[in-house]
C-alpha cells in the first residue's frame, strides 16, 4: 500500500500510513448516516462503530458498561472479608505497590473504610530494597498486628511471601498481572488475569477491580442496613489509574475515564487538587494530564524516593498535607527527570546500534532501576517497537518492558522465565517487569524479538500511523470538541493523529529543555505547535534551521491556555519535507 502522503522516510525515519480506501468508505457512510464530522466518523469506523451504535460509544454511561462485579472469581467471599473486618472493626493493612495504579488502589481502598470511620495501616514496599511485590518480611510483620491484609496492584505471583501469613491472618489479593498455573495459599485472588478467568475484564488496571471489589462491598454495607460510601466521587481515582497504568480504553475503562474527569475537574479530592497545582494544570483535566502531569509526579516517590508517598498524597484529606506532599512529589519528579535524561541518551544510542526490527532494547551497569520503566516508553514513542530497558547492578539486571497493540508483553516475560532465559517476569499486555542474568540478556532479548516478530507479522513495525488530512483552517476549538466526544484517548484508542501537508514554516524555535515551538502557515490557515522533546531526536534539529521552506505535519489537535485565551496547539509528532507540493487537506 502506498505511503500515506508518500511520505516513505519521515525526518524520524518512520513511514507513514493511514486508512485504506474500504475504511475511509466506511468513514463517509458513517458521516453521513450519524451526522458526524468527518474526522469523528474515521475514529469510529476504526474502531468497528456502526452508525446505530454511534450514540451510546460518544455517551459512555457507567450504568450502562458496568460488570457485575461477581463476574470475577473469588469476588463474593473477598467482598464479605473486607465488609465483616470494616464492620467489626478489625485490623486492615493494605500493601500497595509503589506505582500509580498502586497508589490509586490504596487510596480507593483507604476512602472507602474512612468513610465508614476505619483507618487502615498503608504498606508500600521500597522498589530498591524491597522490590515489587509482597516480601516475606514485610507480610509476617503485617500479619502480625493485622487481621485481613489486602495486596493491591500486586499478589498475584507471591506464593512464597504470602504463605508467611497463612494462620495469622487473612489475605486478600487484588490484581490484574498474568496469573501463573496455581494461585498463592490467601482467602480470595480476585483478578482479571488468572488464568481460569475468561480475559473479558482482562483490560481493567488494578483499581478497576479494587472499584468493581467496593460495588460488590457496598451492596453487602446495604444487606446490613449500613450506610455505603460514595463510589462515584472515586472515580477520579481509577480514571488516574487505567490511564497511568496504560490500561485499553475499551467496555468500561471508557466510562470510568469519562466520568472520573467530571469527578476530577470539580477538585474535591486534596491530593489531585494539589498536584494539579503543581503542575500548573490551569484547565479542564484530560487523559493526556492524567498520562503525561500528574502520573509522573506521582510515579516519582517509588522512583527515586519515599515509595508511599504517592499514595498518601492521593488519600489525605488535609489540604495542607496534600499540599505538602504534591510538593514533595513535583521536586521528586525533577530529579527522576535528570536521572532519566542521562539513562535515556545511553540506551536511545544503544537501541539504535541493535538494529533490531521488531525490538527495542538497551542494557546499562548502574542505570537507575526507578527511570527505567519511563525510559521503555520513551523509547516505545520514538521507534513504535515493544522496547525494553534493563538497568545492571550487583551482577543482577532488572528491567522494565512497554509493548504496543498486538503483543502481550506481560504474557511474552513469563514465556521468557519458563524457557528459563530470565529468573522472572510478569506484568500485563502493555508493561512488564523482568530479572535477568547479565549473561543472558542478549539471548534473552533475541527470544523476546522473535516472539514481537510473530505477533506482529503483518503490520508496519514503527510505521506512524495518521487518521486522515486535515485542512489547518479545520483546526477549531468547535472540531476538537468534536473530537474529545470520541474520547477518551489512550491505550487500544489513540488520539487522532492527523497529517497537514504542504505546509511552510514561519517560525521555528526551542523552548524549555529540549522541546520545539513552531507555527505553518497553509494558504490562509495558520497553526501553532509545540513537539515536546524533539531537540532529544531527529525531528527538532531537522526542524529548527527549515524557516520558510514546506513540510507536511503530523500529530495531535489540543487546546492551549494563553492570556486567558483557548487557542488551538498541534502536538507534533513527525514532519516530512513536502516535494513539489500537495493537497492540503479536507
Amino acid at each position: 500500500m502506498t505511503a500515506f502522503l508518500n511520505v516513505e522516510s519521515s525526518l524520524t525515519g518512520r513511514r507513514w500510513a493511514g486508512p485504506d480506501p474500504a475504511q475511509e468508505r466506511l468513514a463517509e457512510g458513517l458521516a453521513q448516516a450519524a451526522r458526524l464530522p468527518l474526522p469523528v466518523a474515521r475514529i469510529l469506523a476504526a474502531r468497528g462503530i456502526a452508525a446505530d451504535e454511534a450514540a451510546a460509544h460518544l455517551e459512555p454511561k457507567l450504568r450502562d458498561l458496568l460488570p457485575d462485579p461477581l463476574r470475577l472469581r473469588d469476588m463474593q467471599l473477598a467482598a464479605e472479608r473486607l465488609v465483616a473486618a470494616a464492620v467489626t472493626g478489625e485490623r486492615i493493612a493494605v500493601f500497595a505497590d509503589y506505582d500509580v495504579d498502586g497508589g490509586a488502589s490504596a487510596a480507593l481502598l483507604l476512602g472507602w473504610l474512612r468513610a465508614q470511620g476505619r483507618e487502615a495501616t498503608l504498606y508500600v514496599p521500597d522498589r530498591i530494597d524491597e522490590g515489587y511485590g509482597p516480601n516475606p518480611a514485610a507480610i509476617e510483620a503485617l500479619a502480625r498486628d493485622h487481621a485481613l491484609i489486602v495486596c493491591v496492584d500486586c499478589g498475584t505471583l507471591s506464593h512464597e511471601a504470602l504463605a508467611v501469613a497463612k494462620g495469622r491472618a487473612d489475605v486478600i489479593v487484588l490484581d490484574h498481572h498474568q496469573g501463573g498455573e496455581t494461585l498463592p495459599p490467601v482467602l480470595a485472588v480476585v483478578n482479571p488475569n488468572r488464568a481460569d478467568e475468561d480475559g473479558a475484564l482482562g483490560h481493567l488496571c488494578a483499581a478497576g477491580v479494587v472499584f468493581l471489589t467496593l460495588v460488590q462491598a457496598n451492596r453487602g454495607l446495604r444487606a446490613r442496613g449500613l450506610a455505603e460510601p460514595d463510589l462515584i466521587g472515586m472515580l477520579d481515582l481509577v480514571a488516574l489509574a487505567t490511564v497511568a497504568d496504560v490500561a485499553p480504553l475499551l467496555g468500561v475503562n471508557r466510562a470510568f475515564v469519562r466520568q472520573g474527569l467530571a469527578v476530577m475537574a470539580r477538585r474535591a479530592r486534596p491530593g489531585l487538587a494539589a498536584l494539579s497545582d503543581v503542575a500548573r494544570l490551569d484547565s479542564a483535566p484530560s487523559a493526556f494530564h492524567l498520562g503525561f502531569l500528574l502520573g509522573p509526579r506521582i510515579n516519582a516517590g517509588g522512583r527515586v524516593g519515599r515509595a508511599d508517598l504517592g499514595a498518601r498524597c492521593l488519600s489525605a484529606t488535609d489540604r495542607a498535607e496534600a499540599e505538602s506532599l504534591a510538593a514533595q512529589l513535583d521536586a521528586l519528579n525533577r530529579e527522576r527527570r535528570e536521572i532519566e535524561a542521562l539513562v535515556r541518551d545511553a540506551a536511545f544510542a544503544q537501541a539504535e546500534s541493535h538494529a533490531d526490527p521488531a525490538l527495542s532494547w538497551a542494557a546499562g551497569e548502574g542505570w537507575h532501576p526507578g527511570v527505567v520503566g519511563i525510559v521503555a516508553a520513551r523509547l516505545k514513542e520514538a521507534t513504535g517497537r515493544p522496547s525494553v530497558v534493563i538497568g545492571v547492578a550487583g551482577g543482577v539486571g532488572k528491567g522494565s518492558a512497554r509493548s504496543v497493540p498486538g503483543f502481550d508483553i506481560g504474557r511474552a516475560v513469563q514465556r521468557l522465565e519458563a524457557e528459563g532465559l530470565i529468573a522472572r517476569g510478569g506484568g500485563h499486555a502493555m508493561a512488564a517487569g523482568l530479572t535477568v542474568d547479565p549473561a543472558q540478556i542478549a539471548p534473552a532479548m533475541a527470544r523476546l524479538s522473535e516472539l514481537a516478530l510473530a505477533a506482529l507479522a503483518g503490520r508496519a513495525a514503527g510505521a506512524l500511523w495518521i487518521s486522515g488530512l486535515l485542512d489547518a483552517r479545520a483546526a477549531t476549538p468547535e472540531m476538537i470538541e468534536a473530537l474529545e466526544r470520541a474520547g477518551p484517548f489512550g491505550a487500544a484508542a489513540p488520539a487522532p493523529r492527523f497529517a497537514l501537508s504542504d505546509l511552510i514554516l514561519e517560525q521555528v524555535d526551542t523552548m524549555g529543555e529540549g522541546h520545539l515551538r513552531l507555527r505553518a502557515r497553509s494558504g490562509a490557515g495558520a497553526l501553532d505547535g509545540v513537539a515536546w522533546g524533539a531537540m532529544q531526536g531527529a525531528l527538532g534539529p531537522a526542524l529548527l534551521g527549515a524557516r520558510g521552506r514546506r513540510f507536511h505535519l503530523a500529530g495531535r489537535l489540543e487546546l492551549s491556555l494563553w492570556g486567558g485565551r483557548q487557542r488551538v496547539r498541534l502536538r507534533l509528532d513527525d514532519a516530512a519535507e513536502a516535494h513539489g507540493g500537495g493537497p492540503s487537506g479536507t
